[in-house]
């Protein structure tokens, strides 16, 4: 259950941060409000699964789910570039949060 929560708290992450793009500096209410609620349930959830996983590995998940799926909605949503080297050091990025789950035990 611990990686359950650390992935969807991952994925908060990636909401906060597009939420804090989309806010224009705080401006716009509604994504304001979202981001807030975002990072409010991303942290939450990976303190839920640190009580679990090893702090190490969880941060290191949980900060790389946030780091290549913020990548990934920039290039899908806000048009920025994906060149290959991008790409492949998103990849690499991805193989290592798989790499780090597959040798932990919880």
């Amino acid at each position: 259950m611990a990686w359950f929560y650390l992935i969807l708290g991952g994925l908060f992450e990636v909401g906060f941060t597009t939420c804090l793009k989309f806010s224009n500096n705080f401006s716009n209410l509604k994504w304001s409000i979202a981001f807030f609620i975002c990072i409010i349930l991303s942290f939450l959830l990976m303190n839920k699964a640190i009580q679990t996983l090893p702090i190490g590995t969880a941060y290191a998940v949980w900060t790389g789910i946030g780091a290549a799926g913020s990548v990934l909605i920039g290039i899908f949503i806000f048009k920025e570039p994906a060149d290959f080297w991008r790409l492949f050091f998103i990849f690499m990025l991805i193989a290592s949060i798989l790499g780090l789950k597959l040798v932990t035990k919880d």
